[in-house]
């Protein structure tokens, strides 16, 4: 079942059961795949979808941070509640002990030697890796490993 047919079918469970912030929530994601359906060849494929969902969770979450440091907790409990429907939707994110193996395997390939070449090895691994790890995370664990 693709990543639209199992928001369109989640959809209405949760119109069933009147679930108002988990049909709020996947009304967006459904609403941002459309666009990119209609803006492109008319079917998202998985990465994209992907992409789209992990953009989502992240916007969520950046402003339940928002709300939190403004003291508008009535509003912070929302976005998190849709936050945490969101991230049903992820995929599988790899771990950092994984990250850290593709990022040494990267710098191998390129002959990276110090951070003025953390622009070779992330062009390497940010299509790589792309969906399946937080880009800020694959930055973070270059440049540690690039300043060893």
């Amino acid at each position: 079942m693709g990543l639209m047919d199992q928001i369109n079918a989640d959809i209405k469970k949760a119109m069933l059961a009147r679930e108002k912030d988990k049909l709020a929530a996947l009304r967006d994601v459904k609403s941002k795949l459309l666009l990119e359906a209609t803006s492109g060849s008319g079917e998202v494929t998985d990465a994209a979808g992907a992409k789209i969902v992990m953009k989502l969770y992240k916007q969520r979450m950046d402003t339940h941070e928002l709300y939190t440091k403004e003291g508008r907790e009535d509003l912070a409990a929302d976005e998190m509640a849709q936050a945490l429907v969101i991230k049903e939707y992820l995929p599988q994110m790899m771990s950092e002990d994984e990250i850290k193996v593709e990022v040494d395997a990267a710098i191998a390939a390129t002959g990276a030697s110090g951070p003025q070449d953390m622009g070779k090895v992330m062009g390497m691994l940010s299509g790589k890796l792309a969906g399946k790890a937080d880009g800020k995370l694959i930055a973070d664990t270059v440049k540690a490993a690039l300043l060893k």
